[in-house]
């Protein structure tokens, strides 16, 4: 029989090579977006992690859900030392959400009641964020020299250990949730859902930089 975590990763698996296709993504890892460019997609990941970890915390005390709270995961305080770093002590007026990000921002908040529903998000950005997020970081530090104080601070995880390991358990409490058919496929269509409103901010940003140039 197929581990649940297993069949998420397959089912999501071309959602997954898309949102990594995006030309957003090509340009800032190939050093062609200028510092500004890239706190773009920082702003971008500040509201939505915002929506997220508040999800989380409203959802804590959940005998499902709450298996699936690590505040060592959560961003805000990190993303804000980065937009400060992009940006400059004014950064809080310089950002606004897309309308791609508000669109995600109103699906994650609409989470809180479907416990499975906030999983599936929560799987979607933290598992990227500590696998492929991980290669994004080292590249990011060389193109624009960012180290531990800022710039980079979203993709380091200090308090949580071993990746490796974090990840395993982390799919061990995806197998062990007490799932029927029905509620696995729709937790399958709604991480499906989350690649793809993710992938549109990605497309956002692209407009977004292209009309700054």
């Amino acid at each position: 029989m197929t581990a649940f975590s297993e069949t998420l990763r397959n089912a999501t698996w071309s959602d997954h090579e898309s949102a990594e296709g995006e030309s957003y993504l090509k340009e800032l890892m190939s050093g062609r977006l200028s510092a500004e460019g890239y706190g773009e997609m920082v702003a971008q990941h500040y509201f939505c992690y915002v929506a997220l970890d508040g999800v989380s915390r409203a959802l804590a005390d959940h005998p499902v859900a709450g298996r699936f709270v690590f505040p060592a995961l959560y961003r805000e305080a990190a993303l804000e030392r980065d937009l400060q770093t992009v940006f400059g002590d004014d950064w809080r007026s310089r950002i606004v959400p897309s309308k791609a990000t508000t669109t995600l921002v109103a699906r994650i908040n609409q989470m809180t009641d479907w416990p499975a529903g906030y999983i599936a998000h929560h799987y979607t950005r933290y598992m990227g964020d500590l696998s492929g997020g991980q290669f994004i970081r080292m590249e990011l530090q060389k193109i624009y020299g960012y180290d531990r104080d800022g710039g980079v601070d979203f993709y380091l995880f200090p308090e949580v250990g071993s990746l490796p390991q974090f990840k395993n358990e982390y799919r061990a409490r995806i197998d062990a949730l007490d799932l029927d058919e029905a509620e696995q496929q729709r937790m399958v269509r709604e991480v499906k859902l989350a690649y793809q409103l993710n992938t549109e901010v990605l497309a956002e940003l692209m407009h977004v930089v292209k009309a700054a140039a």
